[in-house]
């Protein structure tokens, strides 16, 4: 099972009540987050981002052998630069599968781009998502995608942004 580490909203003073919080990591003498997410970099420019928009709600698994264009996810995202000054970004996508024969990562990187946007300028930022990304090493020790609920983030560290959902179905 994953750690849970960062736990987000959970109460570390006291004992687990649920079974679900018997995972999180519990010292407490130390921060329980990074200082600084995966991704994070200063800037003289800020950036807001829209919500992820997928292109469709559900992919097969079975399609993904074949690798038509049936098997690839398309996720955009708007990029605004908010600042008074021209700013690079860089823009990235993560995944986190649930459901799976194995447990996966809470959020894997997926891809990034790395854009530059003047001051008020906003941009759509496309990425495919195929079969090589949504695929994985499962518990029959074979390469290939499974059934899933897969949440999907672009945003600019491992730490922000908001989920959409899809699933990988049969």
């Amino acid at each position: 099972m994953n750690t849970e580490r960062p736990v987000g909203e959970v109460d570390l003073s006291r004992p687990p009540s649920t079974p679900e919080e018997k995972y999180h990591s519990r010292y407490i003498d130390e921060m329980n987050s990074p200082l600084y997410p995966f991704g994070y970099g200063l800037s003289y420019s800020s950036f807001a981002y829209s919500q992820p928009v997928l292109g469709t709600t559900s992919i097969s698994a079975k399609a993904m052998h074949h690798d038509g264009p049936e098997a690839r996810m398309k996720v955009s995202a708007q990029v605004k630069n908010t600042s008074q000054r021209v700013g690079d970004e860089v823009v990235q996508l993560y995944i986190g599968q649930r459901g799976t024969s194995i447990a996966r990562p809470r959020r894997e990187l997926k891809g990034f781009r790395r854009i530059t946007l003047a001051p008020g300028e906003s941009r759509t930022v496309e990425f495919v998502l195929d079969r090589e990304a949504l695929s994985f090493w499962n518990v029959d020790a074979k390469f290939a995608a499974e059934p899933s609920e897969v949440n999907v983030w672009v945003s600019h560290d491992s730490a922000s942004g908001t989920p959409v959902k899809f699933t990988v179905v049969e």
